[in-house]
């Protein structure tokens, strides 16, 4: 294990995610952050937006103050398209330094996907096979062979943590699965009413993207790549009038050998070495009040009316779990540290 701290740059450091992620970082005992950068409010401290940070830290700052070769470690916190042209300037000058992308730039391995997807040309296509997408319980430490990390959606990170165990064992029907996902509006970003043009944004629910979402290609990607099964399935994505929190209800069907015994210990089997995935008992009530402000995902699996079909419940906080907690999970696998370490 490392013994130095990592020196650390926080690019994007005062949206939802990037404040959570400079509030976690200041708790882990191997973390030195060295730039906090935005675009905006230059000069001003980490904490004039978010009061939980107590620690003394660097103002804010722009990219161009940064000495590269101080540094060890790179998270960026940065809109869709903004990761792969700072990687692309810095990742051959400076071998040392690790980036972890908390935006899509290096989530697909297919770049004329990515390029359909999120309708951006994708300006570092030589480095796509230099990154690892990361699930911190499922990718285990393959990780270190990489230095670019692309971390996941937050509504993949719902989803694919029950359901490839259970896939790959053929526990459950990999065709005909619904997938209803409902979020925070935190999920959004501080755009979010240029996102969103729906009347009362804020008291009200709302289903979008209903054909297509972004994140189903990215779930297809790497529930294929540890199952080699296509999964089928139908995914509708929600936002709540609540701030932050996602639960995802997905319905699937066991298949003829599977029961929901067989699925509730396949999955405590699974993640048995991994605290922040708990699985409930069977057919417990389950919402994301357990699991908001920390890296935890609380799985419950269900009966329903219908024989064979079977509900499972996936909750976490989408600005933990769901990125900032992942990212600091992931800087954890890449240097050795406790897997939990920071994140307490």
């Amino acid at each position: 294990m490392l013994k130095k701290k990592l020196n650390i740059a926080i690019i994007g450091a005062t949206g939802y995610t990037g404040l959570d992620l400079v509030f976690l970082l200041t708790k882990h005992p191997k973390a030195k952050i060295c730039y906090l950068c935005a675009t905006k409010n230059l000069g001003k401290e980490i904490n004039y937006f978010d009061k939980r940070i107590k620690k003394r830290l660097p103002k804010i700052t722009s990219i161009k103050k940064i000495e590269w070769s101080k540094l060890d470690l790179v998270f960026l916190s940065l809109p869709n398209g903004e990761a792969q042209k700072i990687i692309k300037k810095i990742y051959f000058r400076f071998k040392k330094i690790t980036f972890i992308d908390l935006s899509a730039d290096f989530r697909l391995t297919n770049k004329k996907l990515y390029e359909n997807n999120y309708q951006i040309k994708h300006k570092a296509k030589n480095l796509i096979n230099k990154s690892i997408y990361s699930i911190s319980e499922i990718i285990k430490t393959k990780i270190r062979t990489k230095r670019i990390i692309a971390n996941p959606g937050c509504y993949p990170t719902s989803i694919q943590i029950p359901l490839i165990p259970l896939i790959k064992k053929n526990l459950i029907n990999s065709k005909n699965i619904i997938i209803d996902a409902k979020s925070g509006f935190s999920g959004a970003g501080k755009n979010l009413e240029k996102k969103f043009k729906h009347r009362n944004l804020y008291s009200s629910t709302y289903a979008y993207n209903i054909n297509k979402h972004r994140h189903v290609a990215e779930i297809e990607q790497e529930i294929f790549k540890y199952t080699k099964k296509k999964i089928i399935f139908t995914f509708i994505p929600h936002l709540l009038p609540t701030f932050r929190g996602i639960l995802s209800s997905i319905y699937v069907d066991l298949t003829k050998t599977s029961s929901v015994n067989k699925l509730r210990n396949e999955l405590i089997k699974h993640y048995k070495n991994d605290k922040f995935v708990k699985i409930l008992k069977l057919n417990s009530e389950i919402g994301s009040g357990n699991v908001i402000n920390t890296n935890k995902c609380e799985i419950s699996i269900c009966k329903t009316k219908i024989k064979n079909k079977i509900v499972i419940f996936s909750a976490i906080d989408n600005l933990i779990k769901g990125a900032s907690g992942q990212a600091i999970q992931n800087m954890n696998l890449i240097y050795g540290f406790s897997k939990s370490l920071g994140l307490k």
